[in-house]
């Protein structure tokens, strides 16, 4: 039997299968490249880069819950020029796709930003309009409809590269800010970023995370990502990148079937270091069980 073709294309972004790493879960790969090669990988999403570096916020700043983890890392991050120069050669040199996820206090950093990241290699700019953790910045673009349709538009001027936009699952419509991304030229968006959380000790009767507030993320959060994907999909916008509680390939052909393009690994790599690779084996595997020759032959047909 012929082996299924796991080649997908979001909006002229060509990637070898539709498995790629959520920002912020995979560093720059240099861990988990001591597993696998991360050539393997449809893509490497960086974790978030801003246009100076950044100390994040202070600890404690994770907690586990039952079922997923809040994180208030806050973007600790070496800045857009360190990593150009030190972190992106090693990674192209590996011979993957590189996106580079990028945050902003203001809108002109996300275009000079952009524009760094232009000549750089990265083969596509993912942009943070919807970080919870972090006080400044990304939270205030990504809720209402004319501020994405803002940054969006203004980045694309800037662009030599696709643009995808990360966006909250804090909102009330979705596929309202979706539509905003595409009226302001966006190329993709990925879906969903965490949700904002809070944990407390009851001993200490103070909140767990120094920064009250982190991000939720993992399996509990599977059911409200899958639900966005497929509103946003069948809206028929804009190509959608699905995440959020993906687990194992089974997780991912869900994510697929209700319209998404490609699919973002994110908690699963800190439980399971292999886990973007099982997906990639599991879905060629469920794809040549049921006689589909392309992992296109499935998306959307939910």
């Amino acid at each position: 039997m012929n082996r299924a073709d796991l080649s997908v294309d979001i909006a002229g972004l060509k990637l070898k299968n539709p498995v790629m790493t959520a920002s912020g879960t995979f560093g720059f790969g240099e861990e988990y490249s001591e597993f696998y090669s991360l050539n393997r990988l449809g893509a490497v999403v960086v974790k978030g880069l801003t246009l100076k570096p950044r100390m994040g916020n202070p600890p404690p700043r994770t907690a586990e819950t039952p079922a997923g983890m809040l994180n208030s890392i806050g973007l600790q991050n070496p800045g857009v020029d360190e990593f150009v120069q030190s972190e992106l050669p090693r990674l192209l040199d590996q011979d993957v796709c590189v996106i580079a996820n990028i945050s902003g206090t203001t809108v002109d950093e996300y275009c000079v930003m952009t524009e760094k990241l232009g000549p750089s290699g990265v083969s596509a700019v993912e942009l943070n309009l919807s970080c919870p953790n972090v006080r400044e910045g990304g939270i205030t673009f990504g809720l209402k409809p004319e501020t994405v349709y803002n940054v969006t538009r203004r980045v694309k001027e800037c662009a030599e590269k696709p643009v995808i936009v990360k966006l909250s699952p804090n909102v009330t419509d979705i596929v309202e800010i979706a539509a905003a991304v595409k009226e302001g030229g966006g190329d993709a968006v990925s879906l969903i970023n965490t949700l904002l959380g809070m944990d407390i000790d009851i001993e200490t009767r103070e909140p767990v995370l120094k920064n009250l507030y982190g991000g939720l993320s993992g399996p509990a959060v599977k059911p409200v990502a899958l639900r966005m994907v497929h509103q946003v999909s069948k809206a028929n916008l804009i190509p959608v990148i699905g995440m959020g509680g993906i687990l194992d390939w089974k997780d991912a052909v869900q994510f697929l079937l209700a319209g998404a393009k490609a699919v973002a690994v994110g908690t699963a790599n800190f439980v399971n270091p292999y886990a973007p690779i099982e997906i990639i084996e599991g879905i060629e595997g469920y794809l040549q069980k049921n006689g589909f020759s392309s992992v296109t032959d499935i998306i959307g047909c939910v």
